[in-house]
């Protein structure tokens, strides 16, 4: 999903793309590094683009839809992740201050640049090139970021027996429930007086 610069105009550029199964399936699975987490089926992007103080202001939404094991009882839980977003992009040409820069402060500040720095006010701000905005690294980031750090099933979910694997949301098992260390089983024959 390219937008081009062009395509916003005064009154901004409202948006409604498709998110592909796929694209969903390689952020929560791909390269090399599993979430846990699977894509159930696609989605539809609705944003909203307009350009503002040099840059562009992109507001969006969308629904993740998921599935993931229950970590208590391991049981599939189908999840529907509601994403809204706010960012500003801006230029690699304004972050930089190519505008305004004459050649000298240009390579004063070029020479002088440290990496690590984070103010807070530009938590919500992103780089792009000036002339295309891509909005598909835009959508894997929302969707890692809304992304619980546990699935389950119910708050109340009981899990499974730690002797048998019986879940225990179905029925009881039989197993006793105060489970003795067997390294410390010798110690009940102990008889004090």
């Amino acid at each position: 999903m390219v937008v081009k610069i062009e395509q916003i105009q005064e009154a901004g550029l409202k948006l409604d793309e498709p998110i592909a199964l796929e694209l969903l399936q390689e952020v929560l699975g791909g390269s090399g590094q599993d979430t846990g987490f699977r894509a159930t089926r696609p989605s539809t992007l609705h944003a909203s683009l307009r350009k503002v103080s040099g840059g562009v202001l992109v507001q969006g939404s969308f629904t993740a839809h998921v599935a993931a094991p229950c970590k208590r009882c391991l049981v599939d839980v189908k999840l529907e992740l509601p994403v809204s977003f706010t960012l500003n992009l801006v230029p690699e040409s304004l972050v930089r201050g190519d505008d305004i820069l004459d050649e000298d402060e240009k390579d004063e500040r070029a020479q002088g640049e440290t990496g690590g720095s984070f103010e807070l006010e530009d938590a919500d701000e992103e780089v792009f090139d000036g002339k295309t905005i891509d909005l598909d690294p835009i959508v894997r980031e929302q969707v890692l970021l809304a992304l619980p750090m546990n699935a389950v099933c119910r708050e109340d979910c009981k899990g499974l027996c730690a002797q048998c694997g019986q879940n225990l949301n179905e029925k009881q098992c039989g197993c006793e429930q105060k489970v003795i260390d067997p390294r410390l089983a010798p110690l009940m024959n102990i008889k004090l007086n």
